[in-house]
């Protein structure tokens, strides 16, 4: 389980392919990982397969995940490359505080960013919502991007705007997003559990 509080930006060093699938390892200064704790990455979540340090430029340490069928299905981490830039988030501890919202780092479906737009000191994103999705967003309701917890400013048919502050640009990776870009999109689970309740009531 997540907040959607992004702890820190991290590189792609690699993208292995082998017969078994597809694995990456990426950059981090987190300490003390282990192996099957779970970490979002862009909001996604997954398990840590193996971790060590680094001796070259950049972050100190490393963690590499394995992406199933279904998360290559579902995600666009299987197009990420080398240099590439993630969000990272490590699970919340029993005891750490809630500062963002529910988020459990299953992405409900790829988005595409239609502007990043700087408005004064802050920024103006919208996103194209994919297929399905509409239902569950409301104005000033919650929504998680690529693992960032944040509120609705505006809604269309088709597309959501949200309002982004300078600490949240400058410390996630929505700082390398352009017009065209694929963002990880997972609503709000209370909605889907109220319509889950609802469907007998139709």
């Amino acid at each position: 389980m997540f907040t959607g509080i992004v702890a820190e930006t991290g590189p792609v060093l690699a993208v292995d392919r082998d017969a078994d699938g597809l694995r990456l390892r990426l950059g981090t200064s987190f300490e003390d990982l282990a192996v099957g704790q779970s970490v979002s990455v862009s909001g996604v979540c997954l398990t840590v397969e193996a971790h060590g340090e680094r001796d070259g430029e950049g972050p100190d340490r490393w963690f590499s995940v394995f992406l199933a069928a279904e998360t290559r299905d579902r995600t666009y981490l299987a197009d990420l490359a080398p240099g590439d830039v993630v969000n990272l988030e490590r699970a919340m501890p029993a005891d750490g505080r809630f500062d963002g919202h529910l988020v459990q780092g299953h992405v409900d479906g790829v988005g595409e960013v239609a502007a990043l737009d700087p408005v004064g000191e802050d920024w103006r994103l919208r996103v194209a919502l994919p297929d399905g999705l509409r239902r569950y967003v409301v104005e000033k309701g919650s929504l998680a991007v690529d693992g960032i917890s944040l509120t609705v400013a505006a809604l269309e048919a088709d597309a959501v705007e949200i309002a982004i502050v300078p600490e949240t640009y400058r410390l996630t990776a929505l700082s390398g997003k352009s017009p065209g870009d694929p963002v990880h999109l997972e609503v709000d689970v209370v909605a889907k559990y109220v319509e889950g309740l609802l469907e007998g009531y139709r």
